[in-house]
């Protein structure tokens, strides 16, 4: 929100525009003043709705020779007060001003003033005045509120530029629907978000502590045991079975910001949707969507203690029939407050990507490793989940505390120095001639049942999953197989930064698989510097001689790697060797990593010319120091 509301008065010539700017500034009536006053600024400390906005108060003239200016400032306003003062200049109001406000292409609250009431001698004619207002604000809707005032009186001259800074702080536009006198549905939305992340315990209903913490984190004030009768009361009047003994349903809540429209109290529930980051048009702020968060080259981002902390405690409270799964009731339920399962998860198929128990239902690990997967590949989808998921990191960090950043790590020309990445979550690409078993490898991965049948990867599949390493220590891999994007993905630089090791896969069986690792290698050279796994697959069948010029013991060894390591999706041991070799080799990138260039040696003539050098030089000085001793 700007930092000024510019505020334009409006109306014909003799309504009192002038006079109502000085007896708000002045606090009394001064009966000669000239007819357009030069603009005013008020300071924030004597704003009565927001004490960190300064108002800046702009006189117009309706003079046809002024109407150049009067448009320039009306284009600038944020809120129009638009003046009149008997019957004449009442019907120019519809007939002239608000269409000529339209035609201008503004959209801006108006505040309708009658001014000069002290005029009106008898009840029957301020009843007539207020006749004449409510049939305009039902024609248009951009009329925020309506009021009577007299400058000369000091009647209503403050509560009228009070109705202008409100109708920019707090627009009852967005909110309500005048005409339905009923929420209007984005705001309706809003709300049973809000209450949705206030209802801790997730039972349905707001218990007085989730009602008392509300009112602290939205008004750093607390409700005193009377506060809360008196509001169940007012919820109670209007919807019967919104209140219960177990608290405030979500139907009571939304009848309750009901009420404070109706009453003209929406200032009440501004300050619970501002405090949730909800911007005039009731979405969540960018900002706090999607705040800054640098992440250097060759860095990746991860889940921090905090971020997986947040969706364990997320995982136990939608997981309401304790099968240790979320079944897709639950995950609807958990995704309520967000527009919808991320549309990365959708593409990929999830929950086929992640770990299932038997019925189907995403586990705590998988649900887990999921995230994690969100995480390393676009942090912005996590952070935007933190945000509309509730969680609450320090006033500083916010949803960023639930990340980290890792050391950035570089691709060399030669092995990588020996040392640890300091990553727990490694991408992994899983290359292989067709029918060499990379499907099921995704799938065992996944602990899902072994199919013989062959069905050729199309589309690419991607799969996430914890590995314990030696020692007891997770990290989270992801298996890619890439399908018929595989061309693609191998040239282009971006994809294989993101990759962090390669898993070649040939049938053993198969006499003529290895080969196609060979041509593969071959024809992508930019392969040489990802560390790399070799796996000989289907170990369970008849090992056969592959028809290559290097069989793949050799073929390995010359590139300073580990041989093949012979696995069968049916043998359990063999896979769970061969993701922990992955894991590995992703962590001790030096460790896999294909010796391309020989380490330069030190040539030893270099040293040996440098030593004879030092020995000659020593010789010589010597040899003077004794002929200096000699000399008389």
């Amino acid at each position: 929100m700007s930092s000024d509301v510019r505020l334009v008065l409006c109306g014909d010539e003799g309504v009192g525009k002038s006079s109502l700017i000085t007896s708000f500034v002045k606090e009394t009536f001064v009966p000669n003043i000239q007819s357009v006053l030069p603009p005013i600024s008020i300071p924030p400390e004597f704003i009565s709705v927001a004490n960190n906005l300064t108002m800046s108060i702009v006189d117009t003239s309706s003079r046809p020779q002024d109407r150049q200016s009067l448009n320039r400032e009306i284009r600038r306003a944020n809120v129009i007060l638009l003046v009149y003062s008997d019957h004449y200049t009442s019907e120019r109001i519809p007939l002239f001003w608000l269409p000529y406000f339209r035609s201008l292409g503004v959209n801006v609250p108006v505040v309708l003033c009658a001014n000069k009431c002290d005029l009106v001698v008898d009840t029957d004619s301020a009843e007539v005045i207020l006749d004449e207002m409510i049939p305009i604000m039902e024609e248009f809707k951009e009329i925020e509120s309506c009021i009577r005032s007299s400058a000369k009186e000091q009647y209503n001259v403050n509560q009228a530029f009070y109705l202008c800074e409100k109708a920019v702080i707090h627009p009852i536009a967005p909110l309500f629907d005048s005409k339905e006198q009923n929420l209007k549905p984005p705001a309706v939305a809003a709300l049973q978000r809000i209450f949705f992340l206030c209802d801790k315990d997730q039972d349905g209903f707001l218990n007085d502590k989730e009602m008392n913490d509300l009112q602290l984190k939205c008004f750093n004030k607390s409700l005193d045991p009377f506060d809360h009768q008196e509001i169940k009361s007012i919820i109670y009047k209007a919807d019967v079975g919104s209140v219960t003994e177990e608290g405030v349903s979500r139907e009571g809540f939304i009848a309750l910001n009901k009420i404070f429209a109706l009453k003209g109290r929406h200032e009440t529930t501004w300050g619970i949707l501002r405090t949730f980051h909800y911007t005039d048009s009731l979405s969540l702020s960018d900002k706090f969507l999607y705040p800054r968060f640098d992440v250097p080259q060759y860095s990746s981002v991860e889940l921090s203690p905090a971020g997986y902390r947040f969706f364990v405690d997320l995982f136990l409270l939608f997981d309401k029939d304790n099968d240790g799964g979320l079944n897709s009731t639950e995950l609807n339920s958990l995704f309520a407050p967000t527009p919808e399962i991320p549309a990365s998860w959708t593409k990929s198929q999830f929950p086929t990507t992640t770990l299932c128990n038997e019925e189907g239902h995403v586990t705590l690990q998988g649900w887990l490793a999921q995230w994690s997967m969100t995480t390393f590949q676009d942090h912005k989808t996590t952070l935007a989940y933190l945000a509309w998921l509730g969680f609450e990191g320090s006033e500083r960090g916010g949803t960023t505390d639930a990340l980290k950043v890792t050391k950035p790590r570089r691709r060399r020309k030669t092995r990588p120095k020996p040392g640890k990445v300091d990553r727990n979550v490694f991408s992994c690409y899983v290359l292989g001639a067709p029918d060499s078993g990379k499907s099921a490898i995704l799938d065992r991965f996944l602990n899902r049942p072994f199919y013989p049948l062959y069905m050729p990867t199309i589309k690419p599949r991607i799969a996430v999953n914890s590995v314990e390493m030696q020692g007891g220590k997770q990290c989270y891999m992801i298996l890619e197989e890439l399908g018929e994007l595989e061309p693609a993905v191998l040239d282009n630089s971006t994809k294989l930064d993101e990759c962090d090791v390669i898993c070649y896969t040939y049938d053993s069986s198969n006499p003529d698989s290895f080969q196609h690792i060979v041509d593969l290698r071959s024809k992508y050279p930019q392969l040489d510097r990802l560390p790399a796994v070799f796996a000989a697959l289907k170990a369970d069948l008849d090992k056969q001689q592959q028809r290559s010029d290097q069989q793949p013991d050799a073929y390995t060894r010359e590139l300073g790697l580990s041989a093949p390591l012979h696995v069968s999706a049916t043998w359990t041991s063999s896979l769970s060797e061969l993701f922990v070799q992955l894991a590995e080799a992703a962590q001790n990138p030096s460790t896999a990593t294909p010796i391309l260039e020989p380490e330069e040696k030190e040539s030893p003539v270099m040293p040996m010319i440098l030593a004879s050098s030092a020995v000659a030089i020593v010789v010589a000085t010597v040899a003077w120091m004794f002929r200096t001793s000699r000399e008389p």
